[in-house]
């Protein structure tokens, strides 16, 4: 497994563990949160885990709204506001990390003209 996807498990599977913490950490745990939030990168996780070409894809529009929600509780909510940066930064590695491999057959190794 190259690095960028083991970057990538490790993020999605980062994610898992915020979202545990920050939504099974309430009294009373929100399971629907949890569930909305939590199951989509653990089930990412395993697909990059297994090779599969097309989670990293999903891993990253994913990303994108993984991304906005941190924005959105960042300036919204104050007492939440750690949780929502490192949803930000880990969605960020996310982004990059599922990137990267199309990245460098893109634009790396070509012979210049």
């Amino acid at each position: 497994m190259s690095l960028p996807r083991k970057v990538l498990a490790l993020a999605l599977i980062g994610l898992v563990a915020l979202f545990a913490l920050w939504f099974g950490g309430r009294t009373p745990p929100a399971w629907g949160a949890l569930a909305v939030f939590a199951l989509p990168p653990a089930w990412l996780a395993l697909g990059v885990l297994r090779g599969n070409p097309r989670a990293g894809f999903w891993s990253a529009v994913l990303a994108l709204a993984w991304f906005s929600h941190g924005v959105m509780v960042a300036y919204s909510r104050p007492p939440e506001r750690l949780y929502a940066w490192a949803e930000l930064i880990l969605a960020v590695i996310v982004v990059f990390a599922a990137s990267l491999p199309g990245l460098k057959s893109r634009f790396g190794g070509k012979p210049a003209a």
